[in-house]
């Protein structure tokens, strides 16, 4: 496995990281795919004995950001227990239009 596609790796999740510090959305989307793609590339490398120790700070990155992401969707899921939990009326779970009055749960804690 070469440096380059672990330096890959690295910066997208420390992009990640700062998405979700910054409560950036579309940069978290962004990083997130960067992310993907990288980690793509890496699972397709054959990895090297002295990657090992590398590969597991990264994991341990990743473990972080995944903590961060719960934390957010926690604070998220919060706010909407608050706001009473449902979405706006239009259109049923099959997406024709509601004839009536109905509410959808649209977080679970």
């Amino acid at each position: 496995m070469t440096d380059a596609l672990l330096d890959r790796l690295e910066a997208a999740l420390h992009a990640e990281r700062e998405a979700l510090a910054g409560q950036d959305v579309e940069a978290l989307l962004r990083s997130t795919e960067a992310k993907l793609q990288a980690l793509k590339a890496v699972e397709a490398a054959p990895a090297a004995p002295h990657d090992r120790a590398r590969i597991a700070r990264l994991a341990e990155l990743n473990r972080e950001n995944g903590l961060m992401l719960a934390r957010h969707r926690r604070a998220v899921a919060f706010a909407l227990r608050q706001l009473g939990r449902s979405e706006a009326e239009g259109y049923d779970p099959r997406g024709q239009r509601a004839q009536g009055a109905w509410t959808r749960p649209i977080a679970v804690a």
